[in-house]
């Protein structure tokens, strides 16, 4: 499959590059060349292909898509179920019990309905921790989706073994949509012996490990009364960070904290719509930028949020920083951009889909400047940041396949489908 996409503004988020005009040329999923309309009258470009496909961007902006850093997707037929509540008690109260009802069957359409959500908001790959891994893993497969699937085990459920052997099957085939990351749920729901088990796992393959942590306070000041340690000492000391790691939320930290995360090399995932809904506090994300510590972003899951947007939380991620610090300048758009699509795959381990550049997957969205929230142009990025939203993605391409354009799907589904089974499972589990 031969793709051309020409009279474009293009945002390659390479360090330093600024938005230019040219064109993207994309072979079997990849980008294949990146030019200027000056360069060199086109130097590079196929004139003499036959393309399978060519796109004329009207003007609008290309740029990589949105990483979705944190997510659990089948949490779809939760939203707007239990809201207004305290964390622990909507998780143990609500949540758990309904999830201990999911089948297999209800895995696939209610991650198929993430997937929907994903690509309107221009997210082209998500961080998906939860149970029943090989029905996301179809869900993802058959509709396009590139999804990196995060190991979720606890005391309710699931080995340091089960761990091992997901990360071989899913990590197996490089050219896969489907991947895998080493994780568990959390220190509180999770043995020490089990973590050990997991860190002497990872150690085998030398691979980082992702967790949920200090996302409260009560989880920090539970897990003191534990161990004597805050979570990342606790878990550090059993050896969990050797290799690095992802730290889902990172609200609540001592600043001891911040040299093991530094000295680690571990990715911080900040989930500002979740952590505010279930008021569990607000990330110091300004402290571990400047400590250069990398900061991506994640919705969480729909029960929580109640959305998949990343336009909203890239906002927040920035509006936060800048009242909680008493700082306008706090964590500026062209950071937050960073955040969102390059630390974003780097945390995910997917190095090939952070940039446009020939070679790296053609995971790419188009971004609609016609509309009038994205006028005047004074700066696309700062636009893209303040003011944009879901109204503004204009095509979701992933592998350079467009799975999303103009409002309809491609993802060889239908969207009545998918929304009537997800409806169908709700009103089972819930009773609505």
């Amino acid at each position: 499959m031969r793709t051309r996409i020409y009279n474009a503004r293009i945002l390659t988020m390479e360090d330093g590059a600024e938005i230019f005009r040219g064109e993207i040329q994309i072979e079997d999923g990849k980008i294949s060349s990146v030019t200027s309309c000056d360069d060199n009258n086109g130097t590079g470009r196929k004139h003499d292909v036959i393309w399978d496909e060519e796109i004329d961007a009207c003007g609008n902006l290309i740029m990589p898509g949105f990483k979705n850093a944190h997510t659990h997707s089948p949490m779809t037929f939760l939203r707007s179920y239990a809201d207004d509540m305290k964390l622990q008690e909507w998780l143990y109260d609500k949540v758990f019990p309904a999830e201990a009802e999911l089948t297999e069957e209800d895995i696939y359409w209610l991650t198929k309905l993430a997937i929907m959500e994903y690509l309107t908001s221009g997210i082209t790959s998500s961080f998906d921790m939860y149970k029943l891994k090989h029905e996301t893993a179809r869900a993802s497969e058959e509709t396009g989706f590139r999804m990196v699937l995060c190991g979720d085990i606890n005391d309710f459920g699931g080995t340091a073994q089960d761990v091992e052997n997901d990360y071989l099957k899913y990590n197996k085939d490089k050219s896969s949509l489907v991947s895998y990351q080493m994780g568990f749920h959390a220190e509180y729901t999770t043995s020490r012996e089990l973590m050990e088990s997991l860190a002497e796992t990872a150690e085998k393959y030398q691979a980082p490990i992702c967790v949920h942590c200090s996302e409260t306070k009560k989880e920090v000041e539970e897990c003191r009364e534990r161990s004597g340690m805050s979570p990342v000492a606790y878990m550090d000391s059993l050896g969990l960070f050797r290799h690095g790691g992802v730290l889902f939320h990172g609200v609540h930290m001592d600043d001891s904290d911040f040299d093991i995360i530094k000295n680690h090399g571990i990715y911080v995932v900040t989930n500002p719509a979740s952590n505010l809904k279930l008021a569990s506090g607000i990330a110091p994300v300004k402290r571990y930028l400047e400590l250069g510590i990398p900061v991506a972003i994640g919705t969480d899951g729909p029960a929580s949020n109640n959305c998949l947007d990343m336009f909203r939380e890239m906002f927040l991620v920035t509006g936060l920083q800048k009242v909680i610090c008493d700082d306008p300048e706090a964590v500026p758009a062209r950071d937050v951009l960073k955040m969102a699509v390059t630390n974003g795959a780097h945390a995910m381990g997917l190095t090939d889909c952070d940039a446009i550049a020939p070679g790296k997957r053609a995971d790419l969205i188009m971004i609609d400047l016609s509309q009038p929230n994205m006028q005047p142009l004074h700066n696309i990025e700062k636009n893209i940041v303040y003011s944009a939203s879901k109204q503004n993605v204009k095509m979701t391409m992933i592998g350079g396949r467009i799975l999303y354009q103009d409002g309809e799907f491609r993802i060889g589904e239908t969207k009545e489908d998918i929304y009537q089974n997800a409806n169908r499972i709700a009103e089972r589990i819930l009773g609505k």
